[in-house]
């Protein structure tokens, strides 16, 4: 056993000192497998950013409450008189007599991408009630100042200001019969709110002819415990017909279908582009072996078993692989991480701005699947290596 290790470790430093002299043809393979990486892990990014701007949004100190049956707030409904009981539930936070819960509106206005201005974008604007910032209190207002109840004043999040067109502080904003006037600036966390637009819920039933209504009721509970409660007494009053999910919860169910979507295509991609950076790495490693032919016959002339040639091939590839790996995951991280873009989330048919995020999950996937192409792309070579005819290589010295 010792004698293999030694014979092992002996050719596998051997095969490495020699990648620099066989950089060109190695080159094949190590550009082949840092591009698959590249786009692995750029696509996954997506994936990655848009759900942690969803579960960003959400808090287990929450409760979103919509009508029984509804899948979003889009399909939502509220009457005035449903949201008045709602405030009355046991389990919701409250400053003195007031209830610390937003009830809100839902529409979509169309607004011009910045980056494609000829294609009008779907963006929510949320009418919200004067608790709004005590219920969410991870938002604050970073330009400008808070809306006015009760008048055409919006304040607009900072993704939307960054991806949407007519958004700058002072500018008009026309929709629906209004002209709105943007006032403030808010953030909350890099959460999906960033993306939205809200106004003074009061004055947007106005505006669309809503009545007295609304789409979902978001509350600050007491408690992280104090959900059960609040459902309970929700649920059980013959006066209302609705559900409650925490918000956290809830917005990690919006971003489930997206993700999974974006996911599937990203492996789609990597597994075809895969095929070829696994032939690339074949034909590199096939050259190295042809090349090195004698040198690997006369090692086994003097006693060098063909297990030791197999793991000095395979390690070889492995590096070569390792090697695209690392610089494929470099070349993402500077290129994607942090990229800002929005996406339609198609569960409410509205735009979610967010921002690419290359973890350090999807930088060790990458240097995995770097290392799976490595492997495979070596294995026949190194077999090859191995059954090599002694006395047929030993003649071409």
């Amino acid at each position: 056993m010792l004698r293999w290790l030694t014979q092992t470790v002996a050719v596998t430093a051997l095969n490495l000192r020699t990648i620099p002299a066989r950089m060109s043809s190695s080159a094949v393979a190590i550009v082949g497998i840092a591009g698959v990486v590249v786009v692995l892990v750029s696509v996954l990014s997506i994936a990655a950013g848009f759900n942690a701007a969803m579960r960003q949004s959400g808090s287990p100190q929450r409760a979103l409450v919509m009508r029984s049956g509804a899948d979003s707030e889009m399909t939502s409904g509220l009457g005035g008189p449903d949201v008045d009981i709602i405030k009355q539930a046991p389990g919701m936070r409250r400053e003195g007599q007031t209830p610390l819960a937003s009830a809100e509106l839902y529409v979509i206005i169309d607004l011009p991408k910045k980056s494609t201005p000829d294609s009008p974008a779907n963006v929510p604007l949320r009418g919200v009630e004067p608790t709004v910032l005590k219920v969410r209190d991870e938002v604050s207002v970073i330009q400008g100042r808070m809306l006015e109840f009760g008048t055409n004043e919006v304040i607009v999040g900072r993704g939307a200001q960054a991806q949407f067109m007519g958004l700058s502080l002072g500018a008009d904003v026309k929709s629906g019969q209004n002209v709105w006037r943007v006032v403030g600036v808010f953030e909350a966390d890099g959460g999906v709110a960033e993306t939205e637009v809200w106004a003074d819920s009061r004055t947007l039933q106005g505006v669309y002819r809503r009545g007295n209504s609304y789409q979902s009721v978001l509350a600050r509970l007491d408690s992280t415990d104090s959900l059960t409660a609040f459902r309970d007494w929700l649920t059980a009053n013959p006066q209302l017909n609705v559900m409650v999910r925490r918000e956290d919860e809830y917005y990690a169910g919006q971003s489930q279908a997206l993700t999974r979507l974006i996911q599937t295509i990203g492996f789609g991609i990597a597994a075809l582009m895969g095929l070829g950076a696994v032939f690339g790495a074949i034909l590199t490693m096939y050259t190295a072996v042809a090349t090195r032919a004698r040198e690997i016959a006369t090692l086994r002339a003097l006693g060098f078993n063909s297990l030791s040639v197999v793991v000095s091939v395979l390690t070889e590839s492995l590096a070569l692989g390792a090697l695209g790996g690392l610089i494929g995951g470099l070349a993402a991280y500077i290129a994607f991480n942090g990229y800002q873009t929005s996406t339609m989330n198609f569960q409410t048919f509205s735009q979610v701005a967010f921002a690419f995020r290359v973890t350090p999950q999807l930088l060790m996937l990458g240097l995995a699947y770097a290392l799976l192409m490595g492997l495979v792309g070596g294995l026949l070579p190194a077999i090859r290596a191995a059954r090599l005819p002694i006395p047929s290589a030993l003649r071409e010295l």
